[in-house]
């Protein structure tokens, strides 16, 4: 059952959300909250797998803030941006907060239910229309001057890093590599201590730019 926490300054919202997700089977909603500084104080306390975060919150904290304060506090916490904004200026400062993923509020049912599925099994997931502008605006933070640190990374992270950035999930990552999970985490926390890197999806550019999946942008 994955553990979902609404935040969004409009209980319209709110409520049709509530009722379309607890009718997923494996879903429920076990919380909500109208603003950030609510939204953090409801996830310490619930320790939801997802949070639904509204980007836009006029009263109180915003998402983006809440989202970068949450994350410390809760790092195995995955966060979906709920937005009206197709704008890859939003979803790139999304991504730098620490969120997972973005979905936009005009989006499907069907795709929310999916992205929700996707970020609480460890992945990250753009909507189709900004995933090429998001990757280039990384790729064009990466170091291209062959002087960033990927000649630290022993053997063993660099496949850590290859098979995170091919979306596979802490559990997998261990039975295709024969470790434990803890072993896997062990391996990402310091591949992104060594690349100073803080999200999933900087890794997903950086594996791509360095040609870790066989195919670049």
């Amino acid at each position: 059952m994955i553990k979902i926490l609404l935040v969004d300054d409009h209980a319209v919202v709110r409520m049709g959300l509530k009722v379309l997700l607890n009718a997923v089977p494996d879903m429920e909603v076990v919380g909500e909250a109208s603003e950030g500084n609510e939204g953090i104080e409801k996830a310490l306390d619930l320790t939801p797998d997802v949070v639904l975060m509204d980007l836009s919150m006029p009263h109180g904290k915003d998402g983006l803030s809440a989202t970068s304060e949450l994350k410390k506090l809760l790092a195995k916490t995955s966060i979906l941006i709920l937005t009206m904004h197709d704008d890859e200026e939003y979803l790139f400062r999304a991504i730098q907060a620490g969120a997972s993923g973005c979905v936009l509020k005009s989006a499907p049912h069907e795709e929310l239910i999916s992205a929700i599925k996707s970020v609480c099994n460890g992945d990250a997931y753009l909507h189709a229309a900004a995933t090429k502008r998001l990757m280039e605006e990384y790729l064009g933070s990466v170091k291209s001057d062959g002087s960033d640190n990927y000649q630290l990374l022993s053997d063993r992270e660099k496949e850590v890093l290859t098979l995170i950035a091919k979306g596979y999930a802490n559990k997998d990552i261990g039975e295709q590599l024969i470790i434990s999970v803890k072993t896997v985490e062990t391996h990402k926390s310091n591949l992104m201590d060594k690349l100073q890197m803080k999200t999933r999806p900087e890794l997903v550019a950086y594996a791509l730019k360095k040609g870790l999946l066989g195919y670049g942008i």
